[in-house]
């Protein structure tokens, strides 16, 4: 997970990219040397989520506020699914004749320091697998790691690995029992678009009932080529807008993509 700060098309502070908890009453931040631990407490599960953040080595490694609306989606879902904009989408996982006692296979994409990850493992008693590039991976354990009891309490599991975008080996080591794909502050560097999309057609073509879900906060009119690339491949429809902070006008989107009615084993082929 990582944003450009150089770029100008937008203020950064004025967009609202806060850190997790920053505005929130139940969160608590602590700062060890280099390192910052935020608590971040989830309440359908009546515990702590702890997140160790490294600063100086890059916002890979900060907490961002489209993870925060995940999270707190996942949140809402576990205490009342009933009105939840998640409930379409994890409900088709159970109306295929599946057994639905089984635990939800989740893969998240760019997870930087785990958070959404780590809270649908808890919220959902999901086994997750969190991805990001070889450097980030130390982190993304350590956090796994100082939550796995918490996790555990709940019929959850966290698992961690290194994926790079495009690398269709990466992919291929992950299996194909995943169900869901997660994602939050993913579409950033225009140079990244096109291997994202590979990555993610790779694995929405495996499953026909796969989904990838992704919360995102407009920043640059440059993102618009990247949702206009996905679109030939995906239905994308958006299931929740958060209100607004202060000093923007957009709040944090959450869209929901999906396989179009196509072989995409062909388009995949072409591209």
């Amino acid at each position: 997970m990582a944003l450009r700060e150089e770029d100008d098309d937008v203020n950064l502070t004025k967009m609202g990219l806060l850190q997790i908890g920053a505005n929130e009453e139940a969160s608590e931040n602590i700062s060890s040397g280099e390192s910052e631990f935020q608590m971040y407490r989830i309440n359908s599960i009546e515990s702590t989520v702890v997140i160790r953040q490294l600063p100086s080595q890059g916002i890979a490694f900060k907490l961002w506020l489209p993870a925060t609306t995940l999270v707190t989606l996942l949140d809402n879902y576990r205490r009342d699914p009933n009105t939840s904009p998640l409930t379409r989408t994890f409900s088709s996982f159970q109306s295929d004749g599946s057994d639905s006692s089984s635990p939800m296979n989740i893969v998240e994409l760019g997870s930087g320091t785990g958070i959404v990850g780590i809270a649908a493992a808890a919220t959902l008693g999901a086994n997750v697998t969190v991805t990001d590039l070889p450097n980030v991976i130390d982190n993304l354990k350590f956090n796994a790691d100082a939550n796995a009891e918490v996790v555990a309490r709940f019929g959850g599991k966290v698992h961690v690995a290194s994926l790079r975008w495009g690398e269709i080996n990466d992919v291929e080591v992950l299996g194909q029992n995943v169900d869901l794909i997660l994602a939050s502050d993913v579409v950033y560097h225009e140079h990244l678009y096109d291997p994202l999309l590979k990555t993610l057609r790779f694995l929405l073509l495996e499953g026909s009932k796969r989904v990838f879900l992704m919360a995102h906060l407009k920043r640059w009119k440059k993102e618009s080529i990247f949702f206009k690339k996905a679109r030939r491949f995906f239905d994308v429809d958006v299931i929740h807008c958060d209100d607004p902070q202060e000093g923007s006008r957009i709040g944090v989107l959450v869209y929901r993509f999906a396989p179009k009615n196509q072989t995409f084993k062909k388009i995949l082929s072409n591209v």
